[in-house]
């Protein structure tokens, strides 16, 4: 039997898009997706689908078994902003579901774990400009405090079980193809619906609060490319720091007005202005570059210009 790979989460905003490169790549039978509820119609018919809970260990492990899975991507979790309002449900989701795949892997069912951590990670005293790799880690946040938890959870399983497991610290994610899921970031995406569809826009984040963000091509890039990179180049078993380029929401907007030139903008800060600024403005991904080549491709020009000309596709002919 071919060895497949599942992903778990698929129908989440990096999911979607995670699924469908992959299946680019290895085939679209090669790539199982699995949510806890059906997903649009073209990633159901692009290739194998299984609905299940992840944290139905019972359920999952059939899957994996089933399907002779040997590489995991789990994306599925309670973002920021949504975990903030059901903190024990979020810590329940985040932090079984991790210690359940790394078993499997433990008991050798699979052979390679991908899972996302967070610039979440850090906190108020975490240096905010040029974060490092390694530093002052005090998540303010419940989604915070899990990723820090998982970090630990995926070095532990690496140096005690040899469990090769692959992370990254995913900055806040841009994407017009499938709706953001809760999380701080999201004004960088509701923006440019909001420019195309009424020509304004209302941010919940204050005007010069810089925050790391990258576009989703560069966000799938370095995923595939860390799982690619030989076992010998991952040196860090925590999770690397990921950069493209940092902005605030008035900087966005001023790059939006240079191709929708009657944009306005304006700045309602909610509770999601505090957990935006406990995290780092700026991320240095040094360890990154040099253990595994990440470099990525896009930055805030380019960004804008795919994501106005994305969104008003996205508008015209595609249902989500």
């Amino acid at each position: 039997m071919v060895n497949k790979i599942l992903v778990i989460g698929a129908c989440g905003q990096i999911g979607t898009e995670l699924t469908q490169k992959l299946r680019e790549i290895h085939g679209s039978n090669a790539v199982i997706a699995s949510d806890i509820k059906p997903g649009a119609p073209g990633l159901m018919n692009a290739g194998p689908f299984e609905v299940a809970d992840v944290m139905n260990e019972e359920q999952v492990k059939k899957i994996v078994v089933d399907h002779n899975i040997k590489e995991v991507y789990l994306m599925a979790a309670m973002l920021s902003a949504t975990a903030e309002q059901n903190p024990l449900r979020a810590w329940d989701l985040n932090m079984k579901s991790l210690l359940f795949i790394l078993n499997l892997a433990k008991e050798r069912y699979i052979e390679k774990i991908f899972w996302p951590s967070s610039i979440a990670v850090f906190g108020p005293t975490t240096p905010k400009e040029n974060t490092p790799q390694d530093t002052i880690m005090d998540p303010s946040t419940v989604y915070g405090i899990s990723k820090q938890a998982g970090e630990r959870w995926c070095s532990y399983y690496n140096d005690k079980f040899a469990v090769d497991v692959r992370s990254l610290r995913y900055p806040g994610i841009i994407s017009y193809k499938t709706k953001p899921g809760g999380g701080t970031t999201d004004y960088a995406v509701e923006i440019f619906y909001e420019a195309v569809q009424n020509g304004t826009y209302t941010s919940f984040i204050d005007k010069d609060t810089s925050l790391p963000m990258m576009y989703m091509e560069d966000a799938i890039k370095a995923t595939v490319d860390i799982m690619e990179a030989p076992k010998e180049s991952i040196k860090v078993r925590s999770s690397y720091n990921l950069a493209a380029m940092s902005f605030t929401p008035k900087i966005l907007a001023n790059c939006i007005q240079k191709h929708l030139a009657n944009f306005t903008i304006d700045y309602k800060p909610d509770f999601r202005q505090q957990i935006a600024e406990s995290w780092p403005s700026s991320i240095n991904d040094l360890n990154a570059r040099e253990d595994w080549g990440w470099k990525p491709n896009y930055g805030i020009e380019e960004l804008a210009k795919g994501m106005l000309e994305g969104v008003k596709k996205q508008l015209d002919n595609i249902e989500f």
